[in-house]
């Protein structure tokens, strides 16, 4: 965004949740665009906010994607920031401008961590599954034991108007915590389908071995096998006792939209 063509009206709240997500980068001028997109992207909305007046407050929607982990449990908002992938990279460069920079200029500052976002029509891994079990090429592993933290897409938005005034960082996602297979089941319901059938894990890890030597176009490979077969969950207790937030329950409340 060029400042000098920024809007000429205040702000009281900025909520900034533009950003490049859902890809994996294949070339080097791939990767610099989560750079230019969601960093620079930030700093020119700063900058030009700076030639307007100044919000009272700012929220950022970052990413559990930050910490960098592949497995865990109950991780919370003290645990480092080890995310390594372009996107999380961006991200984290992004979080620490906004900490320097809001607090430079008495700009309370909110940072809301998500973890896999549900809602009508998904994109990422949720819609993957998704098309998956709908074109029934879809294949459930050890059978799908590993739970993921997952939120409402419209949780997020409920939690706004709570920011403004308080601040602070803040992971968001369910009590629930689903597992592979209870997700599956319920898109598979919500379509019309069966279950999708579940292969044992040495099966899967000889299909991608196979993947290994395929390459990028894989479908599975074993980094990608490791991640669905192994759970990976979230602390939301801070939302909660601060915010006073109540997540909805994701199981009852995700609908695919068709």
């Amino acid at each position: 965004m060029d400042p000098l063509s920024f809007p000429e009206e205040a702000f009281d709240v900025v909520i900034h949740a533009a950003g490049k997500a859902h890809s994996v980068p294949k070339t080097e001028k791939e990767k610099q665009l989560f750079h230019d997109v969601n960093y620079i992207g930030t700093v020119r909305l700063c900058e030009g906010l700076e030639r307007q007046t100044l919000p009272k407050a700012f929220v950022f929607i970052s990413s559990v994607a930050v910490y960098g982990r592949d497995s865990g449990t109950g991780i919370d908002e003290d645990h480092p920031l080890e995310g390594d992938s372009p996107y999380a990279l961006s991200k984290i460069k992004a979080e620490n401008f906004l900490i320097d920079w809001c607090g430079y200029h008495g700009v309370t500052l909110s940072i809301v961590r998500p973890s896999l976002i549900a809602g009508p029509h998904p994109p990422g891994n949720l819609g993957a599954m998704i098309r998956g079990i709908q074109s029934g090429k879809y294949l459930s592993i050890a059978g799908g034991k590993a739970r993921k933290s997952v939120v409402m897409v419209d949780d997020i938005a409920r939690v706004i108007p709570s920011l403004i005034d308080k601040g602070g960082i803040y992971n968001l996602c369910d009590d629930t915590h689903p597992t592979f297979s209870e997700l599956e089941a319920l898109i598979a319901s919500q379509l019309g389908k069966s279950s999708p059938y579940s292969i044992p894990i040495y099966l899967a890890r000889g299909i991608a071995k196979i993947g290994d030597l395929l390459g990028s176009a894989a479908p599975v490979n074993s980094d990608k096998l490791d991640k669905i077969i192994r759970s990976l969950t979230f602390s939301n207790e801070k939302a909660k006792s601060v915010l006073g937030w109540k997540p909805l329950d994701v199981l009852s409340h995700f609908h695919i939209g068709q």
